[in-house]
């Protein structure tokens, strides 16, 4: 192989390392999933503060569920890769 074919290859290889580390880790679907999982915990200690009782009802049985799920929520938004979306060919 010539070396002036290893200068263009070496020279390529660069430019598509730039490109790759351009792309954003996260899409829009996913900063709406975690910001819709952060208003749910936001509101469910909100809900705790007002209720201000130790043994309420919503202090014991509805702020954990929602706490756990909109917790999962956000680890899943974080997590979530969509699909490429296929080519349609005529």
């Amino acid at each position: 192989m010539k070396s002036s074919q290893k200068k263009q290859q070496n020279k390529q290889k660069p430019k598509q390392a730039a490109e790759i580390a351009a792309t954003m880790p996260l899409e829009a679907i996913n900063y709406i999933m975690i910001a819709l999982g952060a208003l749910v915990i936001a509101a469910s200690y909100w809900g705790m503060y007002l209720e201000r009782e130790v043994n309420g009802f919503f202090t014991l049985f509805i702020s954990p569920v929602t706490l756990i799920g909109a917790y999962l929520w956000v680890a899943f938004g974080v997590l979530y890769r969509p699909k490429p979306a296929k080519k349609q060919s005529v």
